[in-house]
């Protein structure tokens, strides 16, 4: 073998980084490791501490106790504000009595305590075993952490996957009203706008990140029923006829009959979600909605959210039988009790998001989304 290959090897070789202030000591530890691993030596802590700072590439510290300028403990003691004691393995070699050294160095989670004089033979198989250990654990870890990436990045696509095609099947409608079905993309902000503020003042909701991101998703479905109404009431430019007006109002359980064909197996938090807005989003805390005539906390929170977001964003968008309302107006209307009656912590989550819905209507005016 070459010079260039030689060097080529001792480039890549991990290092054993002998720490103690007898030079027969390290000589003796240095002889043992050299023809496997680089040797790094020094002869008391601050000088240890210095090696781990510019080297990367350790894969044990054989560590005396006993020394000048800084004992052991205080390699330790640095190695434990690090959090290095995880990533490097430490086999403390000691001539201290074995209780006073190894119930001390053990609670620093060393790998291990061997006590001078040592056996050449013994040390070398036990370092051999401790940086395997250490090596097969962090190779793991990388595989681990690899792997969770990969699962995020496959829940990632699987996620957006999903929102696309639980937005393409709420626009349906919207299309077939000959809108953009953006009013689906809009219920969905305001939706989420609501819910943080109900998370924020009104915890008896118990309204989490994964809650609010659920119902916000699941917003979107709110009038697929619609799909199952004729375009001659659906498309209608005027007011409905009471005949109309209740096939109009099926729209709640035929959106719930079209969920109920996707169900799975199993019953999740998002599906019930979907199914509340569906059914209950025309439902009033007087009792006086549709279609179960639900009051009060009957009404799912779920739905009485996307309620108010879609009463709303009807009243400042145009619609083939009417022209759009202003900010204020439909503000004022909505308090008045005008379209819909809401609960009070609804109407307060409302009050509160007052300048967030103005500021999200007029940027989509400005940039003429409709």
């Amino acid at each position: 073998m070459g010079q260039s290959e030689n060097m080529s090897e001792n480039a890549t070789r991990q290092q054993i980084l002998i720490v103690d202030d007898e030079e027969v000591n390290r000589t003796i530890l240095s002889l043992m490791f050299d023809s496997d691993y680089d040797v790094v030596e020094a002869p008391n802590g601050m000088e240890a501490i210095n090696v781990i700072e510019k080297n990367d590439n350790i894969a044990l510290i054989l560590l005396d106790v006993i020394m000048p300028v800084m004992d052991g403990f205080g390699v330790l003691d640095y190695m434990k504000e690090k959090e290095l004691l995880d990533k490097i393995p430490v086999i403390l070699i000691t001539s201290m009595t074995p209780q006073e050294s190894e119930e001390k160095a053990y609670e620093y989670g060393i790998a291990d305590v061997m006590h001078k004089p040592f056996d050449s033979n013994i040390i070398k198989r036990r370092a051999s075993n401790i940086i395997e250990l250490y090596q097969n654990k962090q190779n793991l870890e990388i595989r681990l952490k690899e792997r969770e990436e990969t699962i995020r990045e496959q829940e990632k696509a699987i996620r957006e996957n999903n929102e696309f095609m639980i937005d393409a099947l709420g626009s349906v409608v919207e299309f077939r009203s000959i809108e953009t079905g953006d009013h689906v993309k809009r219920i969905k902000y305001l939706t989420r706008i609501l819910l943080k503020y109900l998370a924020k003042y009104f915890p008896k909701y118990d309204m989490t990140p994964v809650k609010i991101d659920q119902i916000a998703r699941a917003s979107a479905l709110h009038d697929i029923g619609k799909i199952g109404i004729p375009d001659s009431i659906l498309l209608k430019p005027g007011k409905l006829t009471p005949d109309e007006f209740e096939i109009m109002k099926t729209h709640t359980t035929i959106g719930c009959e079209i969920l109920e064909s996707f169900k799975s197996p199993y019953t999740d938090d998002f599906y019930q979600y979907c199914y509340e807005i569906c059914r209950h989003h025309h439902e009033r805390t007087d009792g006086n909605g549709y279609p179960d005539h639900l009051a009060g906390d009957q009404i799912p929170i779920s739905a009485q959210i996307v309620s108010i977001a879609d009463v709303y964003e009807a009243l400042v968008s145009e619609r083939v039988y009417k022209s759009a309302y202003s900010n204020s107006e439909a503000y004022a209307m909505i308090l008045n009790g005008e379209c819909g009656q809401f609960s009070d912590d609804v109407i307060e989550c409302f009050k509160l998001a007052k300048e967030d819905f103005f500021n999200l209507v007029e940027v989509i005016n400005m940039f003429n989304f409709t």
